[in-house]
């Protein structure tokens, strides 16, 4: 049997785990509609989704469509929980993305869409909603056609000259062989054509209808079956799959969500997961709406595997050729969270430790001096979603401080720093020498030798490697430094000595904690030399107001340091798009109403880092704070 695996996307609120809810119903997988407003939904089980009212950890089912199986992924719509439909787009076949027949085209939707057609994504859209007041079909369309794709078509009924004119619009031989013999296109070879541009992403039919009430679901199921591209699969191949969920039993172990590109895996295999291999302790396949125990799981599924310590993103078996990268934004806020009762702070790093687990995009720093914890995430419903799942699932209650904005450092010229072994002020039993210049744009740490490799063992050029790289998340300003080269110029080392009786005598032999000791030392050193900048995250913005509130619009991204590019007025309506830092983004949105009497609308999304301009901030140190000697020494030997 072929399988598809199916994505439901969307902006927040446009319907989309209603839409789940129906077409389980229809594929007689649920006897009974469930309701978002009353938290009796299939696909959102946190008690906190049913609660609120959103999808906050992506979902899956499993139902047939003629002769297809459809492992069903209901994501996320919220921008604070992008990270779920990250991963969710690195295991699909096709995506529905759903639109709301009265709100149209949503910020949302457009990044959506992009990462749809960059990826090359098939998709079919469907406008739900039909049944609202203020629904406006048509008008929804023109928006798809201006803001999302021209290369769109209205389906049930399917318009014969609208395919044809978008067919020949991506392929010439489609023209030439229309205006040769018109009557040759008969709806079959229509559907056809159609069929093969929409598995290669290039054309995206528009259904319409109301998951509410049913009307137009028969005809988006068809489209399912008949447009999307149902996989055979490649069960006798090498077993490759990858990770893009993990979950924890109630006993703690880790379950991983595996969709299987190829091969099989059976309780008790031995998988190889990199560098490294883990064993199988049990298997669930989604089947007819729910997972159920198995054996085994073949290429096609999705699965959940037990007794793997695996994190989001890590490959079973073989690697894929074409592995997705990472699609969306960083996160650029930060707030400490702490407990209210000082008594959990150890229980508040485990839970924690397990949450990021769940989510590889929340990052986690624990200051051991202050005893903080700080947490990367990307809005404020995000902060909301933690503390209640803190309280809910581990019983820790929590509070956080004012949210901030992440900057990043970036190397500004080169410079290098060495301390030999046995020569003061060092006192470690290594040599250790680095040179820090810039690197292109996107590139990340690279580590480089001008050593031999041969001149020392491994392992304390490995320590040297690893130890820059972790040193680096804190620069001179306390951030995270991006892209820069980092090259040994120098090693040296005392090979191992015992006394006469055979015992290791440390006082006189190099260890690889040597050189983790001293690098951040010399790291710090070279860096101070090259000199770094601080530079804040940005995001584009694409603003739309009444002609005549530009005054007061244009005052307003003045005061938030935005920098408007263009500026275009059509009728009484003007579209600006520019720059505007982060941390500003919500202040905007919340004065732009006031501004334009309600009639503003912006739209944001991340698009770099650039300097920093005025006062440079700067980040309290979680390390033991290289960049002060003394200080340093005194935590990392207890003396100077």
């Amino acid at each position: 049997m072929k399988t598809l695996n199916l994505g439901i996307l969307a902006h927040v609120d446009a319907g989309k785990t209603s839409l789940t809810e129906r077409l389980l119903h229809t594929a007689g997988i649920i006897g009974e509609l469930g309701s978002v407003d009353d938290g009796s939904t299939q696909t959102d089980t946190l008690a906190l989704e049913r609660a609120r009212g959103i999808t906050i950890k992506a979902a899956v089912v499993s139902f047939a469509v003629g002769d297809v199986t459809v492992n069903l992924i209901d994501t996320p719509g919220h921008p604070d929980f992008i990270a779920e439909v990250e991963r969710a787009l690195g295991v699909l076949d096709g995506a529905v993305l759903v639109l709301s027949a009265v709100e149209g085209v949503q910020a949302q939707t457009r990044v959506l869409m992009r990462t749809l057609r960059r990826l090359g994504i098939p998709a079919l859209l469907f406008v739900n909603k039909l049944d609202r007041r203020g629904a406006d079909p048509d008008r929804v369309f023109r928006e798809i056609a201006g803001k999302l794709t021209p290369s769109v078509v209205a389906m049930d009924p399917m318009e014969p000259d609208r395919v044809i004119d978008v067919l020949a619009a991506l392929d010439e031989d489609i023209l030439t062989g229309y205006l040769t013999d018109p009557d040759a296109f008969t709806p079959s070879r229509l559907r056809a054509e159609l069929t093969a541009k929409v598995a290669d992403g290039l054309v995206h039919p528009v259904y319409f209808g109301s998951a509410i009430t049913g009307a137009g679901v028969d005809a988006l199921r068809d489209g399912i079956e008949n447009l999307l591209p149902a996989k055979e699969n490649d069960v006798d191949g090498p077993l490759s799959g990858t990770v893009f969920k993990v979950e924890r039993a109630p006993g703690g172990e880790k379950i991983a969500y595996v969709r299987l590109f190829s091969g099989s895996v059976a309780v008790r295999d031995k998988v190889p997961l990199g560098d490294r291999e883990g064993k199988v302790t049990a298997i669930s396949v989604f089947d007819n709406g729910s997972a159920v125990p198995s054996g085994s799981a073949e290429a096609g599924r999705i699965a959940k595997l037990s007794g793997l310590d695996v994190r989001i993103g890590d490959m079973l078996g073989v690697p894929r050729k074409h592995a997705t990268r990472a699609l969306f934004s960083p996160p650029t806020l930060e707030t400490v969270v702490s407990p209210v009762h000082p008594a959990d702070r150890g229980p508040l790093h485990q839970a924690l430790t397990w949450l990021t687990e769940q989510d590889p995009l929340i990052g986690l720093r624990h200051d051991e001096v202050r005893q903080e914890t700080s947490l990367s995430l990307y809005g404020e419903v995000q902060k909301e979603v933690i503390q209640a799942t803190l309280a809910d699932e581990y019983g820790i209650d929590v509070t956080f401080s004012e949210t901030t904005t992440i900057c990043v450092e970036h190397v500004s010229g080169t410079g290098s720093a060495a301390e030999l072994i046995g020569k003061a002020p060092n006192p470690f039993l290594a040599t250790v020498g680095l040179r820090v210049e810039p690197g292109p744009p996107g590139s990340g740490v690279v580590f480089r030798l001008e050593v031999e490799l041969g001149s020392m063992p491994y392992s304390f050029v490995k320590a040297v490697e690893d130890t820059v790289k972790e040193t680096l998340r804190e620069g001179v300003h306390g951030w995270e430094v991006l892209d820069c080269v980092v090259t040994m110029t120098h090693s040296g080392y005392y090979a191992r000595q015992s006394h006469a009786h055979g015992t290791f005598d440390k006082s006189m032999s190099s260890t690889a904690g040597d050189f983790r000791n001293l690098t951040p030392l010399v790291l710090m050193a070279a860096l101070r030399e090259a000199g770094t900048t601080v530079h804040e995250p940005m995001h584009r913005f694409t603003l739309q107001a009444p002609a005549d509130t530009l005054g007061p619009v244009n005052a307003l991204l003045a005061q938030a340091r935005a920098t408007p590019r263009a500026t275009v007025t059509k009728g009484g309506t003007a579209e600006l798009d520019g720059e505007i830092p982060a941390a500003k983004t919500h202040e905007v949105h919340q004065l732009l109403p006031s501004a334009t009497r309600g009639e503003g609308a912006m739209e944001t999304a991340f698009h770099g880092y650039r300097p920093v301009r005025g006062a440079v901030p700067s980040r309290s140190r979680t390390d033991n704070n290289p960049l002060e000697r003394k200080e340093y020494l005194l935590r990392v030997l207890r003396r100077v």
